[in-house]
């Protein structure tokens, strides 16, 4: 018997989000101390900023891995049980830095600046060039690399459940969807940059200057990496992974493989939820899920965990 947490990636988030975790004392205290380490005002990103602020990079990055720590911290609600409980935990993306603070690597504090830090350096990397992503369902995975060749476009995500995200220049895109594989439908994201590709290169040598200067512990949970979804066991690795990622394919589908291999038992979706339990009703089904979208998620994944430890 095994739950594992995972915590999701940028575009999880909606205008005001974050309402129903700010009317709660505790979790509005919570998302403060983050927002105070990042140097972005979350609270108000979370609640009242529009669709198109908080599609900025810089300021999706730092909220999201805020709301994930904060549900994560509802969650555990200071239950060593609980935690103990846990098969272990893994991000998608810019989720693994709350991941990595879940799983000790860094701190909550330590995380919020690297993530701040990853926001601000992809978007301005993502100003250098016009670049953008595009989700592409169904059709054959060779058929698709070839055609991502033909225009100079790269994989960026490899979710599973038959969706791959792709990245480059907004031309080859547009050519991408006027001449899809066959079977694939290509659906343009919204988010401004060719994010997990080569166009990220300057965002990944900023990232690893701020993250020389922070502290690291090995994971006492199991993590899974985004980069060949295995377990990783060094906290000093894990680390110098996730920001390299920021430049190369993230694989999910491996990291659900892995979850599979494992045997586990139920799925656990951080705030924003949604996205990594939709693509696990793909790619592990029948396995039970619960997405921590609001405060009143919170005594389901609770069950769902306590009833796994006790079994």
């Amino acid at each position: 018997m095994s739950v594992v947490v995972v915590a999701p990636g940028q575009g999880s988030q909606t205008p005001g989000f974050l309402e129903p975790w700010i009317a709660v004392p505790e979790y509005a205290e919570h998302l403060a101390a983050l927002s105070a380490a990042a140097g972005v005002d979350l609270v108000t990103h979370g609640t009242v900023s529009d669709a198109d602020t908080i599609r900025d990079t810089a300021v999706a990055q730092p909220l999201i891995v805020a709301a994930s720590l904060v549900a994560l911290g509802g969650i555990l609600n200071g239950s060593d049980a609980r935690r103990g409980a846990l098969a272990g935990i893994a991000g998608h993306s810019v989720g693994e830095l709350a991941a990595a603070a879940g799983a000790g690597i860094v701190s909550e504090h330590d995380a919020m600046r690297l993530v701040a830090a990853r926001g601000a350096a992809m978007a301005d990397a993502a100003g250098r060039a016009r670049t953008g992503m595009s989700a592409v369902v169904g059709g054959d995975e060779a058929d698709l690399l070839a055609k991502l060749d033909e225009h100079g476009l790269h994989p960026a995500n490899f979710n599973g459940g038959g969706q791959i995200v792709v990245a480059g220049e907004l031309t080859g895109l547009a050519a991408l969807a006027a001449d899809p594989p066959a079977g694939a439908r290509v659906i343009p994201l919204q988010v401004a940059g060719a994010f997990h590709t080569r166009w990220m290169g300057s965002a990944v040598d900023e990232l690893r200057a701020v993250a020389a200067g922070v502290e690291i512990h090995d994971p006492t949970l199991t993590i899974w990496t985004n980069r060949t979804g295995r377990p990783v066991t060094s906290g000093a690795e894990y680390v110098d992974l996730l920001v390299g990622q920021v430049a190369s394919p993230v694989r999910w589908d491996l990291t659900m493989e892995s979850f599979a291999a494992l045997g586990v038992t139920g799925l656990v979706e951080l705030a924003p939820a949604g996205a990594l339990v939709g693509l696990a009703k793909r790619g592990l089904k029948g396995v039970p899920t619960v997405a921590v979208k609001t405060p009143d998620d919170l005594v389901a994944a609770r069950d769902l965990i306590d009833q796994d430890g006790a079994a």
